[in-house]
């Protein structure tokens, strides 16, 4: 759960790539994905421009909810259409198994789509924060190598690692997460030089439901997965370390930021709740020696991700899924 409108992470010394943030709203907007990929927070941090380039993005914005709209809305006419149709079938002589599972999957499709246009149509305020997923895009601080200045920047929530094509990510689907014993292998291009954080207020993760419980499985007893949701104690905004990477624009597609969440070993409490890795926050303090990373020490950086706040995660079972929006 992270911190989507980007006016928190300017209280941080960052200032606005407004250029980034509208070449990513066109994008999305073109890809169909806007409300997929883009949290609602993010979405609507525009929605009172400051200055003219905000404005821009603002209008951007509404364009891409327009865009939406209007698929969703083709969605519904499409799947009513089909629903009748079925419907008509199976009050006549002959009712068929095709004619009962069409209407079954356009009533679903409804209700899909309908839920999504009461979203696009919500005029509320958000808090800021907002839900990611790995594709997601969100607001990362970092330090521009050329200005020295702090700099916020939207980012994709999965990095591209150099070298590696859109085929390599879909083989290996996991560079989400950066481990911290793999900083000096598998990260060592972007360790010590390209270093971000996200501002977060809490963490989720899927785990065994025997392993929350701190049991072995039964018998005969299938492993489900269930949702936790970790926060700390006492509660407060987590600087979670990210290393990112700008891919080029080529033939396949425009330039874009992408980056990873640096993970660790669990503190005792995330194990006990049945996870085996844990988020790398780092200490308010340690922000400028972060962002402005010497690849000639790095034990420096080792000593900065190794030392996180004193926090307790404290966690719970997910019960509803009002925070995915």
């Amino acid at each position: 759960m992270i911190y989507a409108d980007f006016r928190k992470y300017e209280h941080h010394g960052g200032k606005l790539d407004i250029k980034a943030f509208v070449k990513m709203f066109w994008e999305r907007k073109k890809s169909g994905d806007w409300v997929k990929k883009v949290p609602k927070a993010m979405r609507d941090s525009f929605a009172d421009p400051r200055t003219p380039d905000e404005a821009e993005a603002n209008a951007v914005a509404i364009e891409a909810y327009r865009s939406a709209a209007l698929v969703y809305e083709k969605e519904v006419a499409e799947q009513t259409e089909r629903k009748v149709k079925a419907e008509t079938v199976l009050a006549g002589a002959k009712p068929t198994k095709k004619a009962a599972n069409d209407v079954r999957v356009a009533t679903n499709k409804i209700a899909a789509a309908e839920a999504k246009l009461r979203e696009l149509n919500d005029q509320s305020k958000t808090d800021g924060y907002g839900r990611i997923w790995p594709g997601s895009y969100c607001p990362v601080l970092m330090r521009d190598h050329a200005t020295g200045e702090r700099m916020i920047v939207p980012m994709r929530y999965r990095c591209r690692l150099p070298g590696w094509s859109a085929q390599d990510e879909v083989e290996k689907p996991g560079t989400y997460n950066a481990r911290r014993d793999k900083l000096s292998t598998v990260w060592k291009k972007l360790f010590g030089y390209n270093h971000g954080v996200v501002i977060a207020s809490k963490f989720y993760e899927s785990v065994s439901l025997h392993r929350l419980h701190q049991r072995e499985l039964a018998p005969g007893e299938r492993d489900i997965a269930v949702e936790i949701r970790f926060e700390a104690e006492p509660k407060q905004d987590l600087f979670l370390a990210c290393l990112w990477r700008y891919v080029e624009d080529t033939d396949d597609g425009p330039g874009f930021y992408s980056f990873a969440i640096i993970t660790r070993d669990p503190p005792p409490e995330v194990l006990a709740a049945g996870h085996d890795r844990c988020v790398v926050a780092i200490k308010p303090e340690n922000l400028d020696a972060w962002l402005a990373p010497d690849p000639h020490h790095l034990n420096a950086m080792f000593e900065i991700i190794d030392t996180p706040p004193d926090v307790y995660y404290q966690h719970e079972l997910v019960s509803d899924k009002a925070e995915a929006v």
